[in-house]
């Protein structure tokens, strides 16, 4: 399994489709807009990585335009055939018995 960290959060890089996952690039583009999404997905458009987040339905952030279970018709309608694109999920932290995000 491989993980990366950006600003301070871990995440688990759950697909990585035509060795898309440029570390480099993405530390540059990924803020902190994103930290409150439990998936990261990034693809390239015209050479460009392009970000967006997506909740699990238990995420009180969830909205269905962001919904984790559409990634696939996002995929399919929103980026380049068959481009290079990645996945990165969420690592929660386990404190005091609680499971925080």
């Amino acid at each position: 399994m491989k993980y990366v960290t950006l600003l301070e959060q871990k995440y688990l890089v759950m697909k990585n489709e035509r060795d898309a996952l440029d570390e480099e690039e993405l530390k540059n583009k990924f803020t902190e807009y994103f930290l409150p999404f439990d998936y990261i997905v990034g693809d390239y458009a015209y050479g460009k990585l392009r970000l967006k987040g997506f909740n699990s339905k238990t995420n009180p952030n969830f909205k269905e335009i962001n919904d984790i279970d559409k990634v696939e018709e996002y995929l399919q309608n929103n980026c380049a055939y068959q481009c290079k694109y990645f996945i990165l999920s969420k690592e929660k932290e386990e404190k005091r018995g609680k499971c925080v995000n």
